[in-house]
């Protein structure tokens, strides 16, 4: 899982994203707006910070596809343009030594996207989001939600051979744990996984990675255990 996106079609699309929604915010808050290409700039060297290993800017290129390929087959999203800017932050700051990245990302995405130009509402929607993905168990409804905790979690339901990639990438990310630590670890997260009624929200990621992901799941974690 390990590598770097095109970061020109990623700023690309982070300026389509970021324009669409200040054209939404007429009355917006805040100062005068920066260029776009340069809160995308930022976010990017974030992403390309040298801890991680699968939390990169692909990563982020897959969950931006995530969301796109479950709206272009079965639009779900009340404001799939707010979900998208969610997944540039969800995980912008991320130390694998700590617990507390989804609220900092969330700080992240309030404090820079009110510099943007976005209005009050869509920054608390965009940061709500991001804190979602703590738990990536959205409310009944929450239709913002659901579309980006089915993006998120949609590696799970990867290929064998890029499902064991992505496994080994969160290892390297956890390179600092002693190895019967990393394996009860993460056994314990795997069995919490399984152990959710339903691990996609939207009908499309049910319908498209729900059993493909709990074989996954099985798989890793009986290797864990053996």
């Amino acid at each position: 899982m390990e590598g770097m996106a095109d970061l020109d079609a990623l700023r690309r699309r982070w300026t389509r994203t970021l324009l669409a929604l200040r054209d939404q915010a007429p009355d917006r808050d805040g100062e005068e707006a920066g260029e776009p290409e340069r809160y995308a700039d930022a976010l990017l060297a974030r992403w390309a910070e040298p801890q991680r290993r699968y939390h990169t800017t692909e990563h982020l290129a897959a969950v931006l596809d995530r969301v796109d390929e479950i709206e272009a087959h079965a639009p779900h999203a009340a404001d799939p343009e707010l979900v998208r800017l969610a997944a540039w932050f969800h995980d912008a700051i991320y130390r694998p030594d700590r617990s507390e990245n989804e609220e900092r990302s969330a700080q992240l995405a309030e404090r820079a996207l009110a510099q943007a130009g976005l209005a009050a509402e869509q920054i608390a929607e965009v940061a709500r989001l991001v804190r979602l993905t703590v738990t990536h168990h959205p409310a009944e409804g929450d239709r913002n939600g659901e579309v980006l905790c089915d993006a998120d979690l949609a590696v799970l339901a990867s290929p064998p051979d890029a499902y064991a990639a992505y496994a080994a990438a969160i290892r390297e990310e956890y390179a600092f744990v002693p190895d019967a630590a990393f394996r009860k670890g993460r056994a314990d997260v795997l069995r919490q996984l399984l152990g959710l009624p339903r691990l996609f929200h939207t009908p499309y990621g049910a319908d498209r990675w729900e059993d493909a992901a709990r074989h996954n799941l099985g798989t890793e974690l009986r290797l864990l255990d053996a």
